[in-house]
Formats: C-alpha cells, structure tokens, sequence
C-alpha cells in the first residue's frame, strides 16, 4: 500500500474533492454503479447521486466492481431524480446531463468556470439515457465526441472519459 502510495479511507474522507457531483439517474447495471463508484473514488469526486431504480450499497453485486469505494466516496440515495436536480440547483450547481442532444456541447468544446461553478454532471439509464424532463430542467448537456459507427458508449465508460475530464481541468487550474 505505501509503495502504491494509497491513502487510507479516513485520508480521503477528509482530503480536498474534485467538485464535482455525479448522478447516476436509474442506472439499471450494478456493475457499472460498482465501477461509477470506483472512478469517483480514483478522481476524489466530491459526491454520488444515486437515483430511482439505482441500486445503493451494501449489494454484493456492487461491490464486486467497486472494490470498497462505496467505503470512501460519499454518496445519497434520491427515490426521484428530479428531487436530486432541484436540491443541486437550490445549492448552487450548475447541472449538465451527459446526453447526446439537439443542442449539446462537445465535451472539449465545454467550458467550466473552476472555482466559479460548483458542477454537477447526470449519467442515465443504460438504454433510455438520461430522462427528457432531467434534461429539460438541465443548463444544458454535454456530448462525448465520437467518429465510429456506435456512437454510443457504456455508462461506465462515459462515466470514466467525463470525471477524467473534470478533475483533469481541476487539477490545472491556476493558483491564485
């Protein structure tokens, strides 16, 4: 553990997060819950949201791919995905649901103010996406760019590219 230079559980819990809430709106695959908490946990995200028929920890099936990040990375439980979106709005976070969309932004086209907006990003169920009414309500939606004939990624990958992105911008930013 120390030649990997892990932190302890403890370590992280009180360590400086990424602001960056992520909410997983009636993911279907506890696989890629378990594997959406593992990549919060390797990018110090600030929080979960996990919403409707998203399975919470404990569930074994979770933890298989979580690999006890369910221990260390703070999550909340929303029986409405609307419920989740207004209490992050009423709190001050700009949200963006990930979403290929009429009107969405390419992610190296978007642009985060850093230290100005607290953020907040949607992932949706496996085979519907995000719901329409979460992304009407949205400040808009962020697209991940694609050249091959899919374009359509698993929401554990799409979860990965994004929460990379973000504490990749976070960790650049400027000291003031």
């Amino acid at each position: 553990m120390d030649e990997l230079n892990r932190i302890s559980v403890d370590e992280y819990k009180s360590s400086n997060k990424t602001p960056v809430i992520a909410v997983l709106d009636n993911v279907r695959s506890q696989n890629n819950i378990g594997s959406v908490f593992r990549t919060a946990d390797a990018f110090r995200i600030e929080a979960l949201y996990l919403c409707g028929i998203t399975a919470t920890p404990p569930n074994r099936e979770i933890h298989k791919t979580a690999l006890g990040s369910t221990e260390s990375v703070d999550w909340k439980y929303f029986e409405n995905t609307l419920d989740a979106i207004i209490s992050l709005k009423e709190n001050g976070y700009t949200v963006f649901s990930i979403e290929q969309t009429t009107n969405s932004r390419m992610l190296d086209d978007f642009i985060w103010e850093i230290g100005k907006d607290k953020l907040a990003v949607v992932f949706g169920n496996e085979l519907n996406g995000v719901d329409e009414k979460i992304i009407e309500i949205s400040d808009g939606s962020i697209e991940i760019p694609q050249i091959g004939t899919k374009h359509s990624l698993n929401l554990a990958v799409s979860a990965g590219i994004i929460l990379w992105e973000l504490f990749s911008r976070h960790k650049k930013k400027p000291v003031k």
